[in-house]
């Protein structure tokens, strides 16, 4: 049976947004699986998507501290319907991305990742999928605030939407 993955990065609660926008929670109720590719700033945001959320899979970002560093891996590992997927927050410069991913994550099907707040989408020539959501409330120099969901079914990913908020 498909798995709808929302990802999401780079909340910045309460720093550049008081809590989450209602289009992030109407995507939660959807989601079988809600992955945050960290910078939550704080605790609450993670306690209030594990109350709301079926799954939440994170990791910590540069921005967060010890609570959440206590309470999230750097890099969180799962297989969601035969997908190897793989969190981390920061992959470093655009420049030599997929290379240098490939090789630091091997055996790895999807690479979730936050950090720039810029919307990333690409497979290695290895087949790694690469997906940086963006951010539901800090565009930067973005045209929007977004957020990515995704199906993982039997081993494969389709339909990965970028959504604008």
């Amino acid at each position: 049976m498909p798995t709808r993955l929302l990802l999401i990065a780079d909340t910045h609660v309460p720093r550049r947004a008081r809590e989450l926008p209602d289009a992030v929670w109407r995507e939660v109720e959807h989601a079988d699986v809600v992955v945050h590719a960290g910078d939550w700033v704080e605790a609450h945001v993670l306690d209030e998507l594990e109350t709301r959320a079926r799954r939440v899979i994170g990791v910590w970002g540069n921005n967060d501290g010890p609570e959440l560093r206590s309470r999230l891996p750097e890099i969180a590992r799962a297989t969601i319907d035969g997908i190897r997927m793989a969190v981390i927050h920061e992959t470093g410069g655009a420049a030599g991305r997929e290379a240098r991913m490939e090789a630091a994550f091997p055996h790895t099907d999807l690479l979730v990742f936050g950090h720039s707040h810029i919307p990333w989408n690409t497979t290695t020539p290895s087949g790694l999928r690469l997906l940086n959501p963006g951010s539901p409330t800090d565009r930067r120099r973005q045209p929007a605030h977004t957020l990515m969901t995704v199906v993982a079914d039997a081993g494969r990913l389709h339909d990965v939407r970028l959504v604008t908020l």
